[in-house]
């Protein structure tokens, strides 16, 4: 499978999520994005934990508000019935199902990819030349933000303001962490565009790197293709 078609079956499987109304028209989809996981042939567990760890946040936010603050679903306040608790936690199900079947697509897509570097993945795209400039550009910053992470909260470890552990002063001063994590990554992000980008040669550098032609689409993408189309149609056809 080729970075483009991987990409497009991913959207479809996307679309198909955002599509589905009902846990069938979900289950599909879900499936389809399971087989794509397992058609990688690498270990699908870290997948799936982190894409709950995405959902379980919001599980938890929508089950305080929905089920036990408000007690109604959406659709039963528009229609102005007495709803039940049942219904809005079949609500918030739904909600979070879709979006862990989006964050598991997104999943099963880096784990076909795994053993590539992110600047030979976005080199196989098909898109103009500025925006895999740009998209390789924004990717080098991950690091810089980590950087700055792990940088502004040991300054402001060392300076006692918040503690290496859990405690309630981590808790009152979290928005300064945040504030201060903004600054460094702003700094040097400024002192990357300014000083070491133009002083290395980076952009010139990635003209030429990048100016190599994307394959073109695999048999296996347009089989894959068939299958996310098949999802998506069997999503909508479901609701």
């Amino acid at each position: 499978m080729t970075p483009n078609g991987a990409i497009i079956v991913t959207l479809v499987i996307v679309a198909g999520a955002l599509l589905a109304r009902d846990p069938a028209s979900l289950a599909v989809i879900a499936a389809v994005a399971l087989i794509l996981a397992f058609a990688s042939r690498r270990p699908i567990g870290r997948a799936l934990l982190w894409s709950a760890g995405i959902v379980l946040p919001l599980a938890a936010f929508m089950a305080l508000v929905w089920v036990g603050i408000v007690g109604r679903a959406p659709h039963e306040i528009a229609a102005g019935h007495e709803g039940s608790r049942a219904a809005a936690a079949a609500y918030a199900a739904l909600v979070c199902l879709r979006l862990f079947a989006i964050a598991f697509a997104i999943q099963a897509l880096f784990l076909h990819f795994a053993g590539w570097t992110p600047l030979g993945f976005v080199r196989a795209l098909t898109a103009p030349a500025i925006a895999k400039k740009l998209l390789v550009l924004t990717l080098s910053l991950i690091e810089t933000i980590l950087h700055a992470i792990d940088r502004a909260r040991t300054a402001l470890i060392a300076g006692g303001i918040i503690t290496r552990r859990f405690s309630w002063r981590n808790l009152r001063h979290g928005w300064l962490l945040v504030q201060t994590v903004w600054l460094t990554v702003v700094v040097i992000a400024i002192g990357r565009t300014r000083d070491k980008w133009p002083i290395e040669g980076t952009l010139t550098r990635l003209d030429g790197t990048l100016h190599a032609a994307a394959p073109r689409l695999a048999t296996a993408d347009l089989a894959w293709g068939i299958a996310g189309l098949a999802g998506l149609i069997a999503a909508i056809g479901l609701r």
